[in-house]
């Protein structure tokens, strides 16, 4: 009975998907306020910053990064693309895997010559990409922003999917993770408001432990109040910088 329950509750997910506008989200999301970049509490900001820090700091390397839940954007990858060889960008909606595909073509050079493919994914399936997607010994590292929390049903359907992601990456590997804390819903379109899992800290903590990741570093943002734009009702955002064991 809980199989099916969880395979109920992923095509619940799946259906209110449908909708999803790539337009709409990068205009709620990825312009002003939220992608200011003359104040230092704008939120994408923020989110470049712990990316770059993370990517830099020489502990994350290795030939293949794969991004789970590309979405239609690419600044996820972008300090990345400086460390790795190869990046794939993935997605579970065929009008992201559109979307980034034609986006990325028109970026730097360095994108260009990196980023290898966008192929389909699905973090509720035990094994989440096709398996001649990855090499055999697995990714260097997954990044994954806003794409956990977002594609699940309830806390242990995340979980789940923190361990599915996991065995696409070798013992040793990195994953960086951004998401949403204490949110329930946001909007993808006019009229299309998707359900979030509202998340703590303690909860994403206790994911990775309980998933056979080693937290080395969580960083909180809070968003302020001019930030609440009513397109979704997000309070903070964490990043996670964990490794594999």
């Amino acid at each position: 009975m809980e199989e099916k329950g969880t395979e109920m509750g992923v095509a619940a997910m799946a259906a209110c998907y449908q909708g999803f506008d790539p337009a709409a989200y990068l205009q709620y999301n990825y312009t002003l306020p939220r992608a200011d970049f003359e104040r230092k509490d704008s939120i994408m900001p923020w989110k470049l910053a712990c990316l770059h820090r993370a990517f830099t700091e020489g502990d994350v390397n290795g030939e293949l990064l794969v991004d789970i839940g590309s979405g239609p954007t690419l600044y996820q990858v972008m300090s990345g693309c400086e460390v790795f060889n190869k990046v794939l960008l993935t997605d579970f909606l065929e009008v992201d895997c559109f979307q980034g595909a034609s986006a990325w073509t028109e970026k730097a050079a360095k994108l260009r010559q990196v980023i290898t493919d966008v192929v389909p994914v699905d973090v509720h399936r035990p094994q989440p990409l096709a398996l001649d997607d990855l090499p055999s010994a697995g990714a260097d590292c997954l990044v994954s922003c806003f794409c956990l929390e977002s594609a699940s049903a309830d806390l242990a359907a995340f979980n789940r999917a923190l361990g599915h992601i996991g065995s696409l990456l070798r013992p040793g590997g990195h994953l960086l993770l951004i998401g949403a804390l204490g949110t329930s819903y946001y909007f993808a379109g006019p009229g299309v408001k998707l359900p979030v899992v509202p998340l703590n800290e303690a909860q994403v903590c206790a994911g990775l432990k309980e998933n056979g990741y080693t937290l080395i570093r969580l960083e909180v943002y809070i968003l302020p109040q001019h930030m609440k734009l009513g397109s979704d009702d997000l309070s903070g955002v964490f990043f996670a910088k964990a490794r594999k064991e």
